[in-house]
């Protein structure tokens, strides 16, 4: 078994779960789309076209569909295409709304220059290296109009574990140093494909960046503390909960905010 098809498979059997139809679905789940959401609406325009690159089940794909744009889904896995396409059943979708599988890395059956809005919001979580990372920007920039707006996703370490580690005990914090995932002096992590996630933090997002021809918009935490008090949030009446994104909104972007969201959101133009 190659590299590339054993990362498939570890992804594969992940999402055979179902996990990806429903999480965004629980209020405390729901402020990651409602906060990426609040930033698209900011720069769509009508008439716009959008790429969604990493569309899993569809949730932004029909989102953005329904309020009259061409939509173009790309999605690695099979399970969730399946999905994509029976929720084109249900929801009954505006006209040109397609979905192909394909993987981030390389995007050779789309044209160059083509989209105003670029979502890339799955498959930074699962890219291990520096050349997959780059191939995956530059694709996205690739296909996107020259002034057009790219919204790209990572998934944050320090929440992974602050949570997922000390919290709920998913892993263990002292096995991931044994094992050469935490470095114990600053704790920042590596992964590999069968942890599933790549955890990154800003600087390695910055890194990545330096040579695009493009200009930050925005840098937000997408969850921030709703990924810390899911219960709690979830128990929230209406109210409270809009009060709680009020909240959310105008924070996600403060600096002193940024490191414990379980993903964060860098939203660029294209310049070149």
């Amino acid at each position: 078994m190659t590299k590339k098809d054993s990362t498939n498979k570890y992804l594969t059997d992940y999402y055979n779960q179902d996990l990806e139809d429903s999480r965004l679905n629980s209020q405390s789940g729901s402020v990651e789309f409602l906060t990426t959401m609040h930033y698209v609406d900011k720069y769509l325009k009508a008439g716009d076209k959008i790429v969604d690159i990493g569309a899993g089940t569809g949730k932004y794909s029909f989102t953005l569909n329904s309020k009259g744009h061409a939509v173009d889904a790309v999605e690695l896995i099979a399970h969730n295409i399946n999905k994509f396409t029976q929720n084109i059943k249900t929801l009954k979708p505006h006209n040109n709304l397609t979905v192909s599988q394909g993987n981030a890395t390389d995007l050779s059956d789309f044209g160059d220059n083509i989209y105003d809005i670029t979502l890339l919001l799955g498959p930074m979580y699962h890219l291990f290296t520096m050349q997959d990372k780059l191939k995956a920007i530059g694709e996205a920039l690739r296909v996107t109009k020259k002034g057009g707006i790219v919204f790209v996703a990572y998934c944050i370490s320090d929440r992974s574990i602050l949570v997922s580690g000390f919290k709920r005990k998913l892993f263990g914090v002292k096995e991931f140093i044994d094992n050469g995932f935490i470095n114990p002096q600053d704790f920042s992590t590596k992964s590999d494909p069968s942890k599933i996630f790549e955890l990154v933090r800003k600087e390695n997002i910055d890194l990545l960046m330096t040579d695009f021809k493009v200009k930050r918009l925005h840098y937000l935490a997408a969850d921030g503390y709703a990924s810390h008090a899911q219960a709690e949030i979830d128990a929230m009446d209406k109210d409270e909960f809009a009060l709680f994104l009020q909240y959310h909104y105008a924070t996600c972007e403060r600096y002193d905010m940024l490191g414990y969201t379980a993903h964060a959101l860098d939203i660029f133009k294209k310049l070149l």
